[in-house]
């Protein structure tokens, strides 16, 4: 429900994509029409909201003072729509989650199940990034809810449920390290690798034994997607490292070994429920971010039961 002229929520998306056409994509309109209303919100402000420059749009200093209005009134707007929908309880919203990737196996299916067997008029967007990512979407109002490890704090952010995850390398069982009870990564060094993009967390996590290896470490293959480095693993092109969850099925069918890191301790994976601070949560979303922490919880106990 928006109950804002579109000129407004037109202007919000504008400021937030950087230009016309992104806007447009995002809004899912034609470009003209954005354009149109925003030619129609100068007219009626009497003065330019943007320079029109080669690289995009920035913001003039009368739009420097018109979006500060506009935060100030889509903010009261979340607002309204939350009360309003306390009157009714949790059945009707409309949720976007934002989560990393390796949480589509087991983590976040579970949480969607739950949430839709028990509030079935709720509609779920739900978008897969890298930590980074997340806490941009988070902060900057595009999500409700980000799922991420090692994600960043900060002062637009907030955590609202969190857990410790333990590293280790995912390999195929055949693999000559599969039978170890625990591996350093000096170990796993020595064996082609399977490195994650910088831009998720598992990345920044094992940097600093990256740096501090014996030899240079060049992985045979950087990639962007945790499916594709399980694949690449289970079929023995080279080691990857990540947490437990979403391995118990491939483990217990011996399609793929894990091996904690035995420098996992200084290294562990924090897995974090974030929202965007100062935010008044519609009941949707409190209900989504309990059975998301019923779930961490689940997920914290298997561990610790297995370390």
């Amino acid at each position: 429900m928006n109950i804002h002229a579109k000129s407004i929520r037109y202007f919000d998306v504008i400021c937030r994509s950087g230009s016309i056409r992104e806007a447009a994509r995002r809004l899912h309109v034609d470009g003209s029409a954005v354009n149109r209303q925003l030619l129609n919100l100068e007219d009626e402000i009497g003065a330019a909201l943007f320079e029109r420059l080669p690289g995009g749009l920035r913001l003039t200093e009368a739009g420097q003072i018109f979006s500060q209005h506009v935060v100030t009134v889509l903010q009261d707007e979340q607002r309204t729509l939350a009360e309003l929908e306390q009157l009714q309880g949790v059945e009707r919203g409309e949720i976007r989650i934002a989560a990393a990737e390796s949480l589509n196996t087991d983590f976040l299916p579970a949480v969607l199940e739950n949430m839709l067997r028990r509030y079935p008029k709720v509609r779920i967007h739900t978008f897969m990034l890298g930590s980074e990512s997340i806490a941009q979407q988070v902060s900057s109002g595009e999500v409700d809810v980000g799922a991420a490890f090692a994600m960043r704090g900060g002062p637009d952010l907030t955590c609202v449920g969190s857990g410790i995850f333990r590293l280790g390398a995912i390999m195929a069982p055949d693999h000559p390290l599969a039978a170890r009870e625990d591996v350093s990564f000096d170990e796993c060094a020595a064996f082609p690798l399977v490195m994650a993009n910088p831009d998720f967390a598992v990345h920044s996590l094992l940097l600093p034994l990256m740096q501090k290896a014996a030899k240079p470490v060049q992985p045979v293959v950087y990639s962007g997607a945790i499916e594709l480095m399980r694949q690449l693993a289970m079929r023995g092109v080279g080691i990857a490292f990540q947490t437990r969850i979403g391995l118990k099925a491939l483990c217990a069918d011996q399609r793929l070994a894990y091996v904690p890191l035995r420098e996992s301790d200084n290294v562990a994976a924090h897995l974090g429920i974030y929202i965007r601070s100062a935010r008044g949560l519609p009941p949707a979303v409190t209900a989504l971010i309990a059975i998301m922490n019923e779930q961490l919880g689940d997920l914290q106990r298997e561990e610790a039961s297995v370390t």
